[in-house]
């Protein structure tokens, strides 16, 4: 039997594919033990820098399975499970969706987790929870992602919103045809790969910390995060590849 979540390393990408297309690449037990396994494979090698989340066919992922949800009587979801799901794959290194179809629920929970998110154009972001008498918690981030009333929206009609809406909103970074999406997704992961790891790192904890704080505090926080990138041997490296004319050499420390 296939592996429900596959894992590739490509040109120091690594690339997680949800591969359940008979079902919408649902989140069963097997599919949240296969990112949880995927998610500490990235964060542990030395040789992915950047991460690309996506799902095989048509649809990114349409949530929790209910139908095993109906089968268990599932009250509240387990802690490595979806609605908790998003909070435990949090690694260091960047992640990037890239969202080929449906991203419905927990489909939706993964795509607000990533840092950067590509949207092909037949991509749909929905919160469908309260259709189906379900819960939410993990939206509870999401007026950071996009402005209080669009997420009100979404949380209380269940409608789900086109990748064109969820780019004006701030939602996604870029929306390319269906067509074009791995290769989109992969250029801004090698854009990515190809900085300091540290400054990356650092400036990604930045922004996670700093978010919904007070200026000065912020400002603290990113003089801190960013005191280490600063004594590192990458730090002299950059400057002294620039006066030299060729290009850097990290090493990550």
């Amino acid at each position: 039997m296939a592996e429900p979540v596959r894992y590739e390393l490509e040109d120091g990408l690594a690339w997680l594919v949800i591969d359940r297309p008979e079902a919408r690449n649902a989140i069963n037990r097997a599919v949240a033990e296969g990112l949880w396994a995927g998610f500490r494979r990235f964060e542990a090698d030395p040789d992915a820098a950047v991460l690309v989340l996506t799902g095989a066919g048509d649809a990114f992922c349409a949530g929790a399975d209910l139908k095993e949800m109906a089968a268990l009587g599932l009250t509240v979801p387990p802690r490595d499970m979806t609605p908790n799901l998003g909070r435990n794959l949090q690694v260091t290194k960047p992640v990037i969706a890239a969202v080929n179809g449906p991203a419905v629920g927990g489909g939706f929970l993964l795509a607000q987790m990533c840092d950067l998110c590509v949207a092909a154009s037949s991509a749909r972001f929905g919160i469908t929870e309260a259709r189906w008498g379900r819960g939410a918690p993990w939206a509870a981030p999401l007026p950071w992602l996009i402005p209080p009333r669009v997420a009100m929206e979404l949380l209380l009609t269940g409608e789900p919103i086109d990748a064109h809406r969820a780019y004006e909103v701030g939602l996604v970074n870029r929306v390319v045809p269906d067509a074009e999406l791995r290769g989109e997704a992969g250029r801004l992961a090698r854009r990515i790969a190809g900085n300091a790891p540290l400054s990356v790192r650092a400036a990604k904890a930045m922004v996670h910390a700093s978010a919904g704080q007070d200026l000065d505090h912020a400002v603290e926080e990113g003089w801190r995060l960013f005191q280490p990138v600063y004594l590192s041997e990458d730090a002299q490296e950059g400057p002294r590849a620039f006066v030299e004319k060729r290009p850097p050499v990290w090493k990550g420390r």
